[in-house]
């Protein structure tokens, strides 16, 4: 407790382990949740016309590209939170190496 007072010990690695399992469930969902809503409120009618006019090829193209960007967006989000745990367990290996010294 006394080392979680003085800020020896942070509470931030734990935080970022259940905000990085709920932004990877959230992000995409809310993604596309504002993607939909884009859709429908500026391009209804681009987008009805270019339903009825889309290949089975172009679809292919469309549903690869997204999900390749699905891909990115969670590996960049993975990386991303490698790092703030690497910096924390820099940071607990240097406090660990203060204390012996």
């Amino acid at each position: 407790m006394q080392d979680f007072l003085t800020f020896k010990t942070f509470l931030t690695p734990t935080l970022l382990l259940i905000f990085y399992y709920m932004g990877a469930v959230l992000i995409p969902l809310v993604s596309y949740s504002i993607a939909k809503w884009i859709k429908s409120s500026y391009f209804k009618e681009q987008s009805d016309s270019l339903k009825a006019s889309i290949t089975p090829k172009q679809k292919r193209i469309v549903i690869t590209i997204t999900l390749l960007c699905f891909l990115c967006m969670e590996l960049f989000w993975r990386v991303l939170f490698e790092f703030f745990i690497a910096y924390f367990d820099m940071h607990d290996a240097l406090m660990h190496l203060s204390q012996g010294a």
